[in-house]
């Protein structure tokens, strides 16, 4: 383990033992205090790709048969919930988080429903994939988002062998975040997950 991954690690649990009885830190404030004086940061709902699908060029035969309104679409894209960003590399890492009701003890199977799992497959489209890697600096071998799922899925029987099966090969992209009130497992996958992409 470098001495930077030391360092950050070090910083937590000084921070975390410090502020034991503090409230919950969300995964915003998670990072936010852990990158302090470092060269990462992150950023809350970063407007990078706010615009992509404005300018999408369609077939001439589909632009006869779609609604066209009489105002100019100027707003129409994708806003993760955050960005991690190395400064020093210029390498951007997107986030999104999860949160999703599951079918666990005590509850019934259709209580798993919902799909905020599956609305996060969009980042594994062709064409998203080519324009977040543009914007992330990261090389065509990394999938530039870090998905981190909270919640009963996170213990959904079913739920679970979805999301491993859709992120085989990649478990660096994904974190069960199963117990909310212990950021060491969080901080633990980003120290030796992602912060290799970012370096």
């Amino acid at each position: 383990m470098g001495s930077d991954e030391n360092r950050l690690r070090k910083k937590w649990q000084d921070y975390s033992g410090n502020n034991a009885a503090a409230a919950e830190l969300d995964f915003f404030k998670t990072f936010e205090i852990l990158f302090e004086g470092s060269e990462y940061k992150i950023r809350s709902k970063p407007k990078d790709f706010d615009k992509i699908y404005v300018d999408v060029e369609l077939d001439k035969n589909d632009l006869k048969e779609i609604y066209t309104p009489k105002e100019a679409i100027t707003k129409h894209g994708v806003i993760p919930d955050f960005a991690i960003e190395n400064i020093n590399t210029n390498k951007t890492i997107y986030i999104e988080v999860k949160r999703q009701d599951g079918w666990v003890d005590g509850k019934k199977r259709s209580d798993g429903r919902g799909n905020a799992h599956e609305r996060c497959c969009k980042y594994f489209t062709p064409g998203l994939q080519k324009i977040l890697r543009k914007q992330s600096n990261l090389d065509n071998n990394t999938f530039p988002f870090w998905i981190v799922f909270l919640g009963d899925i996170t213990r959904d029987p079913c739920r679970v062998r979805e999301i491993t099966c859709w992120f085989s090969g990649s478990t660096a992209n994904y974190f069960f975040w199963r117990d909310t009130k212990n950021k060491i497992p969080l901080i633990n996958h980003f120290l030796e997950k992602i912060k290799p992409m970012l370096t």
